[in-house]
């Protein structure tokens, strides 16, 4: 398999241990052969707390209060719909899908709410925004949502991770 650029970077304090750092990067491999992503792409993590993703969030998206996740696609995609390795950076050969941002503090707390570990909640919500930036939507509660949760349910199920774990 062709290997994906996946920077994990970290602004708050032991947020990007070695072994978080690898199940998130097979996280994202999973969900993107699960989509048919087969070229070298890059996708950049930035893990943080409450207080950084809440001022994100209000820059990127004028939207004043913290979130769980954050995702910016480079490619404004359909679902289902690929960039191509044209779309790849001349200088890396690599295709720039965008960047995601996670609140470990998010990660904890709905954990903890929804009744099982972190780790699961983590993969959960690295999988929505690899599909995010794949162009996946759940603005509506219709067709679009259900689609998405599908594929989510799909790739964690590939993965070993169930609701209960």
């Amino acid at each position: 398999m062709k290997r994906h650029y996946i920077p994990i970077t970290a602004d708050v304090p032991g947020a990007a241990g070695e072994s978080r750092c690898a199940f998130i990067r097979k996280v994202i491999r999973t969900a993107l052969a699960a989509e048919g992503v087969d070229f070298p792409c890059e996708v950049d993590v930035l893990l943080t707390d409450d207080g950084n993703i809440h001022t994100i969030n209000r820059e990127m998206r004028e939207v004043d209060r913290a979130t769980d996740v954050l995702s910016f696609p480079e490619f404004d995609l359909a679902p289902g719909e690929l960039p191509t390795e044209e779309d790849a950076d001349p200088g890396t050969g690599l295709v720039p899908l965008g960047d995601m941002v996670i609140s470990m503090e998010h990660v904890a707390a709905q954990a903890k709410e929804y009744g099982h570990s972190q780790r699961r909640e983590l993969a959960y919500l690295v999988t929505h925004s690899v599909l995010h930036l794949l162009g996946y939507d759940h603005l509506d509660e219709g067709p679009q949502k259900k689609q998405m949760r599908e594929r989510e349910e799909a790739i964690l199920a590939e993965l070993g991770i169930t609701r209960e774990n």
